[in-house]
């Protein structure tokens, strides 16, 4: 069986982190993530998509990421049933995420911690100052460099000293 889902959409609210009564962290939030497609003469729909994190991954979110930035999420469908104050059964789908990655260039005057920067969680900093995050639209061919080929390696002398 195969549940994976991968998304990327924008944040609706600020994710706020909770715990539960044994101290686990948690925070869920809601995606707004436009369709890939439009009706012709219509525009385009947008889903939102109930989210969760748990542990280091939630606490990692409500640091990070603030209402309307672009994320992307790795995880899987979950439902679950519960009754409501009612007493009426109630069923939630919900994607519970595994992996979150920031999907754009830090903002000016983010509020919450340096997305874009060299300190990073993500790996550091991409993009030069006063330039636009690299990207189909704004790029060009000095962005990219063709992969060598098998013919392009030459063989290793065995004697030769490695630097690894």
């Amino acid at each position: 069986m195969l549940n994976k889902v991968i998304l990327m959409g924008r944040l609706t609210a600020d994710p706020e982190l909770r715990h539960t009564s044994n101290g686990i962290a948690v925070t869920s939030f809601t995606l707004a993530v436009n369709r890939s497609y439009a009706k012709e003469g219509t525009e385009r729909v947008t889903d939102f998509i109930d989210i969760v994190a748990w542990r280091n991954t939630a606490e990692f979110v409500t640091k990070y990421f603030t209402k309307g930035q672009l994320v992307a999420v790795e995880g899987s469908i979950q439902t679950r049933t519960y009754q409501d104050k009612d007493g009426n059964n109630r069923k939630v789908s919900e994607v519970v995420v595994s992996n979150v990655y920031f999907a754009e260039a830090k903002r000016d005057g983010a509020t919450r911690g340096d997305f874009g920067g060299s300190n990073a969680p993500s790996g550091g900093n991409y993009q030069r100052q006063g330039e636009p995050a690299p990207s189909f639209e704004n790029g060009n061919d000095d962005d990219f460099k063709e992969i060598p080929s098998d013919d392009d390696f030459k063989e290793i002398p065995p004697d030769d000293d490695l630097p690894f």
